[in-house]
């Protein structure tokens, strides 16, 4: 019998080393590598030893681009017009989507809904790792779902599920999570690095034989990232994380990956206590500003997958206590406000380097694009003068390092949005400026900041 060896694999990036080292040689984190014990196979230099000495295996079919048929990905919408957003627009048989998001985002009661909707129509298997029977049936019964039709299991062994997938053959099936279970081959606790990489080829391999679209729930780690081997990333089709911004009750669910549609597109659900409920006008929500609007709040445009969202920023600039002001930033890139001040001061003529600057980005919402550095000006100039900007008053754009403002994509289509929600006047690069005026909307378009600055 061949000896299993001890190898020491990398929590963050999957690498495998050979001894226990404190630092990862490939992705440098500290402490990350773990030792579990690998059986023993075949080595390259056998396998290669094995081919000279005379061993042929089948010859596999070359072919080329222009030979293989196109024919269009089905998709099968799962109820949730949010949800069929997100993934690209409905679910892809023989898919493999991972959910991942914080402790009680709402990641099951979410699934627990799609799949009681999908099993009205297609055999559906929902499988609970983490949760007995009862407690699934409870959530179902509170929430008023449909239960006549949907299959549930409790099982956290592989080999078991799939047994029980290949009886019962669903069209969908998802898996509550892909932390709790465990392949008998593996020598390693659940959870494990070998145990999660292990488990997931082994649901991927069936969904792409069965084409069965299969949901795998993952758990995150304290900085918010899924936790597990980066491998795991590699091997699903679709990478979704739910996202809770503290106490509030709304929830957003962002692509990050997505072999089937784009990346980076967002679905806005509200967390009620009938479960999950979707948000199809977000703008509407994050919009609900007071009748009297104050000095440092201006509204933004931004992209978020394939539509605009208006969202409000915020900015408090006050007198400093400490010798060193402070820089903080909800919603955007921290590095990003200190750069936009830096430009502020050498290109707007305001020196606020002995001042505390605050941002925020109201409703939980974290932009990641460029388009919200005019309006984050705009704000931090409207919060240091006390002056209230104009509560109909839109705007977007980039600013460079030399004062210029830079366009932004789909300049036309946020103008638009802003002016079906009653928005009458926008400051906007010169070059996202329409050709074709839009009625009720007054649009100015500024080259550099001194000239947004004066248009205020």
């Amino acid at each position: 019998m061949a000896k299993s060896r001890v190898v020491f694999v990398c929590q963050d990036c999957g690498s495998e080393q050979s001894k226990w080292i404190g630092q990862c040689p490939d992705c440098n984190a500290w402490n990350t590598l773990v030792q579990f014990a690998q059986p023993a196979g075949p080595t390259a230099a056998r396998a290669a030893a094995g081919r000279r000495a005379g061993y042929a295996g089948e010859t596999a079919t070359l072919r080329t681009l222009a030979e293989i048929e196109l024919a269009d990905v089905p998709r099968v919408p799962t109820g949730f017009e949010e949800f069929d957003r997100v993934l690209g627009g409905g679910l892809v048989p023989g898919s493999v989507n991972l959910v991942g998001g914080q402790p009680g985002a709402g990641k099951s009661t979410l699934l627990l809904q799609v799949m009681c909707a999908l099993a009205e129509g297609m055999d559906a298997l929902y499988v609970t790792g983490e949760e007995s029977l009862a407690q699934v049936a409870l959530r179902a019964h509170r929430l008023g779902l449909p239960t006549g039709k949907l299959r549930i299991l409790a099982e956290t062994s592989v080999e078991s599920i799939l047994a029980a997938a290949e009886s019962f053959r669903p069209k969908v099936m998802v898996l509550d999570s892909i932390q709790v279970v465990h392949c008998a081959e593996i020598p390693s606790a659940p959870g494990g690095v070998a145990q999660v990489r292990e488990s997931a080829a082994c649901f991927t391999r069936y969904a792409k034989a069965s084409g069965a679209a299969m949901f795998l729930v993952g758990h995150v780690t304290k900085d918010g990232t899924l936790a597990g081997p980066k491998v795991l990333e590699h091997i699903i089709d679709c990478s979704i994380m739910l996202e809770a911004e503290g106490d509030s009750r709304f929830r957003t669910l962002r692509a990050g990956k997505n072999r089937f549609g784009a990346v980076n597109e967002l679905g806005v659900f509200a967390m009620t206590d009938r479960g999950m409920r979707e948000v199809r006008n977000p703008s509407a929500i994050f919009l609900s500003r007071p009748e009297e609007v104050s000095s440092g709040s201006v509204v933004m445009v931004v992209w978020e997958g394939t539509r605009p969202l208006l969202v409000e920023v915020q900015a408090l600039v006050d007198d400093s206590m400490g010798s060193n002001p402070r820089r903080v930033a909800v919603g955007v890139d921290q590095n990003r406000l200190a750069l936009l001040l830096a430009v502020l001061h050498r290109h707007g003529g305001l020196a606020i380097g002995d001042q505390d600057v605050f941002a925020n980005v109201v409703g939980g919402i974290k932009v990641a694009e460029t388009s919200a550095d005019l309006a984050l000006l705009l704000a931090i100039v409207s919060s240091y003068r006390d002056r209230a900007l104009p509560a109909d008053l839109v705007t977007f754009g980039e600013v460079g390092l030399s004062g210029e403002i830079r366009p932004v994509p789909s300049g036309g289509e946020r103008l638009i949005e802003a002016a079906k929600h009653g928005f009458r006047r926008a400051i906007v690069p010169a070059a996202n400026v329409p050709r074709k005026p839009i009625e009720g909307m007054e649009i100015v378009g500024v080259a550099r900041l001194s000239e947004a600055l004066e248009a205020l």
